[in-house]
């Protein structure tokens, strides 16, 4: 029987700026990548990690030759910018070949955080008012009340969130903005901060989908008189005040009835992104117990000693087995679920489910990918 022919793209990216505001978030793709690649390798499945290091696209002939049966997508930027991680998906699907995780539509939308917004909101999901801003001169139409918290509108993974991002008054509003518009060159979004506990809800599969158990940010002494928000420095700098006084564990609720809110607010939000396989929506919780959508991560760090692993190890899901269940759910959605067919020659297949995604006019697709490689040859 054929081995499980699986490749893992991943960003290689993180040495290509001087100063890259984002370093270290990039960085860390490869070490997941290196950990999937372990995971999987130890049922027998071929694993072939292939970088993708710059605009030159190279992986895409690699992909075209190799005809995996599977791509976990892991690229979080190209070239060290993060909003060309959706040309990943597009070309995964011109190629014709499954893969892991979020669509281009998805992972769009969720890195323009103000159209995210405008559509949870008109989906009735709760998330903090916001505004977008693209020159100082904007700041006149912002019509908020403090505190805010200031982000940029097209990142993720805490990039750009310092302690001074949450702002009293004007004259910070204009500081913080100013900063984002510089550092980052893209717009800034301006949120309402909501003060009280930030706790994260993991998804796993899409139909059916659950969540696995939640987790919170207990956020330490050195906080005390600062922001309690996950500042890049608390993510990704390890040994930093901000990183040792911001651990995430379980989320302990008492109140099923609060629990069952989260869960169905981030469901809420995920569907509305069309986020598939996986993925992690963060809230914020008011003390009395109202969620807000804070951010949706549909491609979320898999570090088997990140929050998403943790979570599933918490749910007696150890590394390797969440592996195995990643390249299942995304293989079921791509070509159904096999036991969908009826058995006996001639019997014919059942509908297919409705979380089935098949690419139309795939085989014409590899068709061409086949002949435009025959000719680079």
């Amino acid at each position: 029987m054929p081995r499980m022919h699986i490749a893992i793209l991943y960003n290689r990216d993180h040495e290509q700026l001087e100063d890259d505001p984002g370093r270290e978030a990039r960085a860390d793709v490869m070490r997941v990548a290196s950990a999937l690649s372990e995971a999987l390798t130890q049922d027998g499945t071929q694993v072939d990690l292939i970088p993708v290091t710059d605009s030159r696209l190279e992986f895409v002939d690699v992909l075209a030759r190799m005809q995996p049966d599977l791509v976990i997508n892991l690229c979080e930027s190209v070239a060290a910018d993060s909003r060309a991680e959706t040309i990943i998906p597009c070309l995964l699907d011109m190629l014709g070949l499954p893969y892991t995780g979020a669509s281009a539509l998805s992972l769009t939308l969720a890195l323009h955080k103000d159209k995210a917004k405008e559509l949870l909101k008109a989906r009735g999901v709760s998330t903090p008012g916001f505004a977008r801003v693209d020159r100082l001169e904007d700041l006149d139409a912002v019509d908020l009340p403090f505190p805010l918290i200031v982000k940029p509108a097209r990142e993720d993974a805490s990039v750009g969130i310092t302690s001074d991002s949450v702002v009293h008054d004007r004259e910070g509003l204009r500081r913080a903005v100013d900063t984002v518009l510089r550092t980052f060159h893209q717009p800034a979004l301006v949120e309402q901060f909501i003060a009280g506990r930030e706790i994260y809800v993991p998804l796993l599969g899409n139909s059916p989908r659950r969540a696995l158990p939640l987790s919170e940010i207990r956020f330490g002494q050195f906080f005390a008189d600062r922001p309690n928000i996950v500042t890049y420095a608390g993510k990704w700098e390890a040994g930093s005040p901000e990183y040792v006084n911001t651990p995430s564990g379980p989320c302990l609720l008492t109140d099923s009835a609060l629990e069952a809110r989260l869960v169905q607010t981030a469901m809420d939000a995920f569907a509305a992104l069309e986020g598939r396989d996986y993925g992690r929506v963060d809230l914020r919780v008011t003390p009395e117990g109202v969620p807000y959508v804070i951010d949706i991560n549909p491609n979320c760090d898999l570090h088997p000693e990140a929050g998403f692993a943790k979570a599933a190890r918490s749910a007696g899901i150890d590394y390797r087995t969440l592996a195995r269940q990643l390249v299942a759910i995304a293989l079921e959605r791509h070509h159904g679920h096999p036991t969908a067919r009826r058995k006996g020659p001639g019997a014919p297949r059942l509908p297919d489910s409705s979380n089935r995604n098949l690419l139309p006019g795939r085989a014409g697709v590899r068709h061409r990918a086949r002949r435009s490689r025959a000719s680079a040859e």
